[in-house]
């Protein structure tokens, strides 16, 4: 059997399941939700292209990439890893997104605040957005700008529960094909 492995390769899957480089078989997708549901995918696109409105690209995938991580989308990591590169973003800055509170010198304090705003509206475990996250965003962006972060949290909280539930396989994306 030829599969995808996890480096973009293609390699033959042995009787047990593992590649012949020994990585797991990648899983199949569940669903193809967008060919299926178009024109919900054709909405969250255009509601995609009006959150990003006036977002700084870099801070977009920060964010991006750490509401990803929450909710455990390695479709979504995939994709906007790639693009955060691709836009300029260091490796260096991506990897540590996943531990912002220790490396919080790799970050600006708008950043920080995005960042913090982005796990507070991801995680709403307390139901509700701390005030004082909420201020710290506040004070870094102005109105206009914070109600685009926080539309682009939303968004990308919408794409990771279709990307989880349906199983989208990562490693295929080309940076920038969804842009």
């Amino acid at each position: 059997m030829t599969t995808t492995t996890n480096d973009g390769t293609t390699a033959t899957t042995s009787e047990g399941g593992a590649t012949a480089q020994g990585y797991a078989p990648e899983q199949a997708p569940r669903l193809d939700w967008s060919a299926l549901a178009p024109d919900v995918f054709k909405a969250m696109m255009r509601l995609d292209a009006a959150a990003r409105k006036g977002v700084d690209p870099k801070l977009l995938e920060l964010v991006k990439i750490r509401a990803s991580q929450l909710n455990h989308c390695a479709f979504c990591l995939d994709m906007h890893s790639k693009d955060a590169l691709a836009a300029g973003e260091s490796v260096e800055r991506i990897v540590q997104l996943a531990a912002w509170e220790e490396s919080r010198h790799f970050y600006t304090e708008k950043e920080l605040a995005a960042i913090e705003l982005t796990e507070a509206v991801t995680v709403l475990t307390e139901g509700f957005v701390p005030d004082e996250v909420y201020g710290r965003a506040a004070e870094q962006f102005e109105e206009a700008e914070l109600a685009q972060l926080i539309a682009t949290i939303t968004v990308i909280n919408a794409w990771n529960r279709f990307g989880v539930t349906c199983r989208l396989a990562p490693g295929h994306y080309q940076p920038g094909s969804h842009a």
